[in-house]
């Protein structure tokens, strides 16, 4: 599209600010994406009286000219520490209803309308504990867009990956793992970095090390400490591992299948095989966590995470504002 087209044709502007990066897309009438862009500059790099700049320093070629521009916005921009605090909706709460909690920042200019979306949260109860999520939940939205009345378990990977239960459109309740910030300590900080490389699940050997230890852990939890110095044993001991980086490749599947295997003790305890699990997020990691879902006897379904982040920025605009 010529670029000079752009502000005749935009409708609104969806973004999603995290705290390491900033992603907007410019959507037409039709709610179809016609512009996108994105920026380094996270909320932690910036200050309090930087967001507005930044912002229109990214979209400000798609502004028209007079007409004010609404921008739905999710993630970290809404925290406390953001730009302004969109506080928590507390579960259950239908994803469909997430603009009702937003807030507009003022802003010293006057071509955009800005509306930050809440995050959930969770207290404690006889069944749950303490959580809570800021910015999962618009995937979640993604979610049930199409289908208002999704019911089911949701996984979302990440460093603190997300596991939601979904009923007719409502989150209620959810769960973090740190299993992607455990991994790194413990590839990185612990002992084990003498022995872990980097995987590559694509290889049948990495491949086997991973189902392997995810059965393990998950036969087993309470073995997960005693299976962790295990690598680093098996790393000193064990002649029929390959050598070289092949070696520490293997040891690193087998790291994040004890991890993962470890999060899925949990998260699926209770959970029958029988009931697909839906797997949000990108290509590589979800693949991993498909990989081991399947192992211990479950069926997945993925949705791309842009897709997802995207779909629930719809949803939250279409929404009665407020």
């Amino acid at each position: 599209m010529n670029a000079s087209e752009l502000p005749q044709r935009l409708a609104w502007i969806a973004v999603d600010w995290g705290s390491s990066n900033l992603r907007a897309w410019g959507l037409d009438r039709h709610d179809q994406v016609i512009a996108q862009a994105s920026s380094d500059k996270g909320m932690l790099s910036l200050k309090a009286n930087e967001y507005e700049a930044e912002l229109l320093r990214l979209v400000g070629a798609w502004l028209p000219a007079t007409d004010q521009t609404d921008v739905m916005v999710c993630g970290m921009a809404g925290a406390r520490q953001g730009w302004l605090e969109a506080a928590y909706l507390p579960v259950p709460t239908r994803l469909d209803q997430l603009s009702q909690g937003a807030v507009m920042p003022t802003l010293a200019g006057s071509q955009l309308r800005v509306h930050l979306l809440p995050g959930l949260s969770q207290t404690r109860s006889a069944a749950t504990h303490f959580d809570v999520m800021r910015g999962e939940e618009t995937q979640l939205a993604g979610l049930v867009a199409d289908t208002a009345d999704f019911s089911g378990l949701a996984c979302l990977p990440g460093t603190h990956a997300k596991w939601a239960s979904l009923e007719a459109g409502a989150v209620t309740g959810f769960a973090t793992y740190l299993t992607g910030e455990l991994y790194q300590l413990l590839a990185n900080k612990s002992v084990l970095q003498h022995s872990i490389g980097s995987d590559d699940l694509q290889d049948p050997a990495c491949r086997e090390a991973f189902i392997s230890a995810v059965n393990e852990v998950k036969a087993a939890p309470e073995s997960f400490s005693s299976r962790l110095f295990g690598l680093r044993a098996q790393d000193l001991l064990d002649s029929r591992l390959p050598s070289g980086k092949t070696r520490g490749a293997v040891l690193a599947a087998r790291l994040s299948g004890l991890a993962i295997g470890l999060e899925l003790a949990g998260a699926c305890r209770e959970r029958p095989t029988e009931q697909p699990i839906t797997v949000i997020g990108n290509q590589a990691l979800c693949h991993r966590y498909t990989l081991a879902l399947n192992a211990i006897g479950y069926q997945t379904q993925h949705l791309d995470g842009d897709d997802a982040v995207l779909a629930g920025l719809r949803l939250a605009n279409r929404a009665p504002k407020y």
